[in-house]
């Protein structure tokens, strides 16, 4: 059950990298290059889900499904029952939803129990050296492994902005990295997370995943997880269901599971709620204590000191119950001459890393995140990340607007 070792790519270029058009999506595909996020699970029992589903919680605390997103199951011809009874698992090209306006994600309670946190996987290919641009005049030399360091538990004391996206796909649970980012409309209150665009959607022979849901320090003990752990060991701050995703257009429509099609372009933001209702009345950043700014005018490689990546690897030598970081000056790499130029590291994390975030000195000198995981080589030997700029912006800032106030 242990996922392959991921790649990624990204690109940017030409006029199509100034249109800020955007996406909804929901959880983690994998990239060609590899991609870093961890697959397919499979046990068929396991993914049995609960009889209860739920989008929000009621003031007496019953599981109510929002008027919205009951019509929003219908225009597609889902029946609700049906799918938390087992129809989210029809992944027939007919009714998998693509297109942005199409994300829905009503929440299976108890369906990411610890035992299938556990077994999901990664389900990406790795991408081959031919796939790397060899105009030296936007790609530097592979940088040399810089070994990934366990983080020391518990890690909400180290790391409380980072845990793991869980999510379903054609083959199975997939599991990726996400980071919890501050939103402008609600301050000290944000319920967004930022992860990697092959996170939550499948690109351009597929549509959004389903079951997304966001663990904030996952496993923030670092102990050995067993059959029959209970969620409170590793999901200490709750399990929290996405309740609007977006990712751009560039990577619904390039995006692919081999070569790094669509990387410059592979991130997206997760609106989440808790699953239990209204849980305690807190906000994912009240609850963790935590949120991280997001820069989206990063200098250039030259100017940048050094940039650590956190994640979840998953493939092998690693087993994705424990949290590891890299730290190392940034290069450049570019898949393609004509596109833009990615961020590259050494670093030896493996598939489950996808979506981690990326953290260097904003211009205050505070942390804040520069970039996400998003492809590495089947070796494992270094990371590569999209440099954010106004696509990117444009869907965190859409993603914060439609939630300013709630």
């Amino acid at each position: 059950m242990r996922p392959n070792r991921p790649i990624f790519a990204a690109r940017r270029g030409g006029n199509a990298a100034r249109r800020p058009v955007f996406a909804a999506g929901a959880l983690a595909a994998a990239l060609a290059l590899t991609a870093t996020a961890c697959g397919p699970g499979g046990d068929e029992a396991a993914a049995k889900p609960s009889a209860t589903a739920a989008a929000d919680g009621a003031a007496d605390g019953k599981i109510t499904i929002p008027d919205d997103l009951k019509d929003r199951l219908k225009e597609h011809g889902i029946d609700l029952d049906k799918w938390r009874n087992g129809e989210w698992k029809n992944w027939d090209k007919d009714t998998w939803l693509r297109e942005a306006k199409d994300f829905v994600n009503p929440i299976i309670e108890d369906l990411w129990n610890p035992d299938r946190m556990r077994e999901a996987e990664e389900p990406a290919k790795p991408v081959e050296e031919e796939d790397i641009s060899g105009d030296e005049g936007v790609t530097d030399p592979t940088p040399q492994p810089v070994e990934a360091a366990a983080v020391a538990a518990p890690y909400h004391g180290n790391a409380p902005e980072a845990g793991k996206v869980f999510f379903d796909g054609p083959k199975g649970s997939m599991v990726c990295s996400a980071t919890v980012v501050k939103d402008p409309a609600n301050p000290g209150k944000s319920n967004m997370v930022w992860t990697a665009g092959h996170c939550v959607h499948a690109g351009k022979e597929g549509g959004w995943y389903r079951n997304i849901a966001f663990v904030p320090s996952y496993n923030n003990s670092a102990k050995t997880s067993t059959k029959g752990d209970s969620k409170e060991q590793v999901a200490p701050y709750g399990v929290w269901w996405g309740d609007w995703a977006q990712t751009s257009e560039q990577w619904i429509s390039q995006g692919a599971a081999t070569g790094g099609q669509g990387a410059p372009y592979d991130f997206a933001v997760i609106h989440v709620t808790p699953e239990k209702g209204g849980g305690n009345g807190k906000s994912l950043e009240e609850t963790v204590g935590s949120a991280l700014p997001v820069d989206f005018n990063a200098p250039a490689v030259s100017k940048i000191g050094s940039m650590k990546a956190t994640g979840f690897p998953a493939a092998p030598p690693f087993d994705g119950e424990r949290m590891f970081q890299c730290e190392d000056k940034p290069g450049r790499l570019s898949l393609k001459a004509e596109e833009p130029t990615m961020y590259r590291i050494g670093c030896t994390m493996t598939g489950g890393s996808s979506g981690g975030g990326w953290v260097a000195a904003g211009k205050d000198g505070k942390p804040a995140l520069v970039s996400n995981t998003s492809i590495g080589p089947v070796t494992a030997g270094w990371l590569a990340g999209p440099r954010l700029g106004n696509e990117a912006k444009g869907i965190y800032d859409a993603v914060s607007r439609k939630f300013a106030g709630r």
